[in-house]
């Protein structure tokens, strides 16, 4: 059995899968770790139970604690002791130039996550304690650490370099990084099987569009360029964060305007995006549509903004690629609002991309394009636990040959 971990601040989301078929035996979620209100939910698909209420946890050991004791325990277990799981898989968001697919953590790879943190400042902390916090309560259990920047380890240099004086490069790595390389190697993977095309064969462009965004083209099967770059604040207008903005604004609030770079590191991530164009008080799309709906000049101009943004960058990277077999969307936006899907896709007809409307509203497979489209419009469901399971299981079994 695999267990895959994906540790945030506050929350960790965990699944069990069965080696052989990669079936979900269980699964679960710890929200709002350390904070008032603290709840559990998990669900047992062997014995066809399901639990959720408040749990007393204040921090990460604690919640790894927890998880082992109810895959454990009498009522809810699944395994007999933390011995019949194989290994475990963590999602790390941040490894760098020196990590380019999953590995077996040790002493070293643990050093290069820590090394990485001001790059990642709010995700390689909570993913390293949840990889420490398993090494105390899973000690004889392998441990295998998938990154997000792994899967744009392919992007040519020329495509990841920013036009800095290069020793910004060679000496501190200031490049492009990409994310949401798990999500995306998923969906990759997912889209190619659907379409009964060889992933060495296969070129798209995957919008992973939810509360963090971002927009890969693929060819060959692999990662030639992404929106995100050194950190995840580059690219698309986001949730909270800002995308891409002439790096001079941030000069400016500094020196004319007598913000501190605290204040502005804060507006960035957390105070714009759909958030700050919008000004209803929420990031979520659906709050953002509704309040369209209902007359907010600002909420339409986030929308128009965002989708905006999107369609920019799909049509950038269908220069860059030779063709393009699909357009795949995911994420909680990308999967779930018809709308956005509609606005990023409107007017592409020169570009062999027509939208079915109908097959948009109205998903009943994962095909929206209509008959008259050259390049296929695909929704696919992302499933991060998933991908980490089966990267964990080729690393198991390269390690074992």
């Amino acid at each position: 059995m695999i267990l895959a971990i994906n540790a945030g601040s506050s929350s960790i989301k965990f699944s069990l899968f069965n080696s052989e078929n990669l079936e979900v035996l269980a699964g679960g979620l710890i929200e709002r770790i350390g904070l008032p209100g603290t709840f559990f939910s998990f669900q047992n698909n062997i014995r066809n139970c399901s639990l959720g209420n408040n749990v007393d946890i204040s921090d990460t050991f604690e919640a790894i604690s927890y998880i082992s004791n109810i895959l454990t325990g009498n009522e809810y277990g699944v395994v007999s002791s933390v011995g019949e799981i194989s290994a475990i898989g963590h999602r790390v968001v941040h490894g760098g130039e020196s990590i380019s697919r999953p590995v077996i953590i040790s002493s070293e790879i643990k050093e290069i996550i820590r090394e990485n943190i001001d790059l990642a400042p709010l995700h390689n902390p909570p993913n390293l304690k949840g990889i420490e916090a398993c090494e105390k309560y899973f000690p004889e259990v392998p441990q295998v650490a998938v990154f997000d920047t792994a899967f744009h380890s392919s992007i040519p240099d020329y495509a990841y370099i920013y036009a800095l004086p290069y020793r910004m490069y060679s000496e501190y790595s200031v490049r492009r990084y990409g994310f949401h390389g798990i999500s995306q190697k998923y969906v990759l993977e997912e889209s190619a099987q659907y379409l009964n095309i060889k992933k060495s064969e296969y070129n798209c462009i995957i919008c992973h569009l939810g509360s963090g965004c971002s927009i890969t083209a693929v060819a060959g099967g692999c990662s030639v360029d992404t929106s995100m770059g050194l950190t995840p604040l580059e690219g698309l207008v986001m949730g909270t964060r800002s995308g891409d903005i002439d790096p001079a604004v941030i000069l400016y609030l500094l020196t004319r305007k007598d913000y501190d770079i605290n204040e502005v590191s804060n507006i960035l991530n957390k105070k714009s995006g759909l958030y700050g164009i919008s000004g209803i008080g929420s990031s979520d799309i659906r709050d953002i549509l509704q309040a369209r709906d209902h007359g907010s000049y600002q909420a339409e101009l986030a929308i128009k903004s965002f989708t905006y943004r999107v369609k920019k960058y799909i049509c950038s990277y269908m220069g860059v690629l030779e063709r393009v077999d699909s357009i795949v969307f995911t994420g909680g936006i990308g999967e779930n609002s018809h709308e956005i899907r509609y606005k990023a896709c409107q007017n592409l007809e020169k570009f062999g991309v027509v939208i079915d409307q109908n097959k948009n509203q109205h998903l009943q497979g994962i095909e929206i394009q209509s008959d008259s489209s050259e390049v296929k419009i695909l929704v696919v469901p992302t499933n991060e636990e998933k991908e980490i399971a089966r990267q964990v299981l080729s690393t198991v079994e390269r390690k074992n040959r």
